[in-house]
């Protein structure tokens, strides 16, 4: 066996070492583009279902009161509606069911998920922190919706948080 001088392996050491490190950074960071990528595509998924919420919201109410109208005639038949009394039933109604804030709240947090993603760098527990309120936010508008199309866009919005959820669990 030859006697390799002490000092003539660190050059070729030092070599691979650096060229492994700039391979496992350019795969890394390729990586990180694809996953960004997806996420945006799943922030697009999430904000039209927010806006299919959002466009569908307000005439709820009035689909809402014509069902009261349409249940009391079924009731009282040809006795006379107290509409004092079906205003204020639909006030009540109306601030049970009015998701104004949540959509507020999901708006400002896409906005912010966004932000977040263009910034770069180790961004994961923020994302995941913004899906969580994101879907605190889905989860009360689920709650409140006596909407069938509402309802609907709020469990496709919880299976678009679900996907981004798994995909953040990926980033740094």
């Amino acid at each position: 066996e030859a006697e390799v001088p002490e000092g003539a392996l660190w050059p070729l050491l030092a070599d691979a070492l650096g060229r492994a490190l700039d391979e496992l950074t350019a795969r890394r960071g390729a990586e990180g583009d694809a996953l960004a990528a997806e996420l945006r595509g799943l922030h697009a998924d999430l904000a039209a279902a927010v806006e299919g919420i959002a466009a569908r919201a307000p005439a709820s109410g009035a689909r809402r009161e014509e069902r009261l109208r349409e249940r009391l005639r079924a009731l009282l038949g040809a006795a006379p509606i107290d509409e004092g009394r079906i205003v204020a039933e639909m006030a009540i109604w109306a601030d049970k069911t009015d998701v104004t804030e949540e959509l507020v709240r999901l708006r400002a947090h896409l906005v912010q998920f966004a932000l977040t993603l263009d910034k770069g760098g180790a961004v994961g527990r923020p994302l995941d922190f913004l899906i969580q309120e994101l879907n605190r936010e889905v989860n009360t508008i689920a709650a409140k919706a006596d909407d069938l199309e509402i309802s609907q866009s709020a469990i496709a919005a919880k299976g678009v948080l679900e996907k981004m959820r798994e995909q953040v669990q990926n980033l740094e």
